[in-house]
């Protein structure tokens, strides 16, 4: 609901103020805009006079705990270990959505996105091992493999109208499939050792949390105390903590307690209620009935919701607006100075970028191409253009690019310096040529310009 839909009810003077800066954080570009200011401020940070305070800060010892139960940690490694977990359980909620309503739901539906994401993953993966095959390198295949939905989002919000809405939903789901591959590479490939114990105790805690959601356990309280025990079951276990976050959306209750006919008759009820103890010169303050009613429409709107939907809808603010600023803003401080020409003909560097500017578009289209020729025809009058465009907004790796790349080059600053090098200007190329191939187009029929 936009804010302009509620005026009836009134503004305040602060309100009015604040509502352009509410607008702006409304809208679906303004989690990129930030991102991208997060990690230009980085750059500048970690190649400026203050680049030592840059890393300082992110070398800072953090301790949670009490008494011998304590987990100290870099901050750098509570962004990436503790913040990312929660940015992951919110794309693990956005799985499970598309997987029960979405555009995964059914067969025909998925097969385009996930054939397409599929392709998407295996060419940039295939172009970089080629490329760093003997070096010691090579650890980082799964870097060019995956793709920011923020961003890539972001700037088909830019381009309105002139871009197919279902062009923006097969876009969504190719993202999210590809969210799904990174988790998989992430847990399968880049963990360093296991512990059995801890994989069990968190199997446990999943199983009482399952449990929880089949009894009708409905409090938040419920899950986060538990997904924070999972969590720190999964760090200790060796498999990467942000695994945690995804396993943990998993089980969160999808179900409403309320359906549509019931809410409505229960509504119109609690509506009539509140309408006959108006009376003049009375206030919600004064009046028990009309409080009472409220509370009432309050409790009714709650149980006709999904916790699903209330978790992903309170969270996706502060994963949008924090924690994907401050992971940038510690992660993406590449250092720009030493031998550029070398940094620039790394194998990292050349396997990194080629992967996402040239493999993700070419495995998208591929694999999108091949199923249209089995089905008959592009869906939605798009052309091969469209996916063209996709395809190379799909290359802006970004978060989860210098997400793996932290976790593959770990120990080895040089080869981290330059996959983070190539992430930023690869992604800022496909971004721009995304945009140019998608705004070169015509508007489609029906769309003003």
């Amino acid at each position: 609901m936009s804010i302009k839909s509620v005026m009836t009810c009134g503004l305040e003077p602060i309100e009015q103020v604040l509502m352009p800066f509410q607008e702006f954080f409304q809208s679906k570009s303004t989690g990129g805009i930030i991102l991208i200011i997060s990690a230009m401020i980085a750059l500048i940070w970690a190649n400026s006079p203050w680049a030592a305070s840059y890393v300082a800060l992110w070398e800072t010892k953090f301790t949670v705990g009490y008494g011998q139960f304590l987990l100290s940690k870099p901050l750098l490694l509570w962004v990436n270990d503790g913040l990312m977990a929660v940015f992951f359980f919110v794309v693990g909620l956005e799985i499970k959505r598309e997987f029960m309503v979405g555009e995964l739901s059914s067969r025909s539906q998925a097969v385009l996105p996930i054939v397409a994401a599929f392709g998407g993953m295996v060419i940039p993966a295939v172009i970089y091992s080629v490329i760093n095959i003997g070096h010691e390198s090579i650890h980082g295949w799964g870097v060019p493999m995956a793709t920011d939905i923020a961003f890539a989002l972001g700037i088909l919000a830019l381009l309105g109208d002139r871009v197919p809405y279902q062009l923006k939903i097969f876009l969504t789901a190719v993202a999210i499939v590809d969210d799904i591959g990174a988790v998989l590479v992430i847990a399968l490939f880049y963990t360093s050792h296991i512990s059995a114990w801890m994989l069990a105790a968190a199997a446990v805690l999943l199983a009482v949390a399952y449990v929880g959601n089949r009894m009708g356990i409905r409090a938040p309280g419920f899950y986060a105390a538990l997904g924070c025990l999972v969590w720190l079951a999964v760090l200790k276990s060796g498999v990467h903590s942000t695994v945690a976050g995804v396993l943990m959306a998993f089980v969160i209750p999808a179900r409403t307690r309320c359906d549509s006919e019931g809410f409505l008759f229960n509504a119109n009820r609690i509506l009539d209620q509140y309408k006959s103890s108006v009376r003049p010169g009375t206030s919600v303050l004064t009046n028990s009935t009309m409080h009472s009613a409220l509370l009432s429409m309050q409790y009714m709107t709650v149980r006709a919701q999904t916790p699903l939907q209330r978790l992903e809808h309170a969270l996706h603010p502060m994963v949008d607006y924090f924690i994907m600023p401050v992971f940038a803003l510690a992660n993406a401080g590449v250092i720009l100075g030493g031998d550029f020409g070398q940094l620039m003909t790394s194998p990292v560097t050349v396997g990194t970028a080629l992967g996402l500017v040239l493999g993700k578009p070419l495995g998208i289209v591929l694999s999108a191409w091949g199923i249209v020729k089995l089905s008959g025809g592009w869906p939605g009058g798009m052309s091969v253009r469209h996916f063209i465009g996709a395809g190379l907004l799909g290359g802006i790796g970004f978060t989860m690019s210098l997400f793996i790349a932290a976790l593959a080059f770990e120990g080895n600053p040089a080869l981290l310096n330059s996959a983070k090098t190539a992430i930023l200007g690869a992604s800022t190329l496909a971004g721009v040529m995304g945009y140019l191939v998608l705004r070169s187009l015509p508007v489609p029929a029906g769309m003003s310009k």
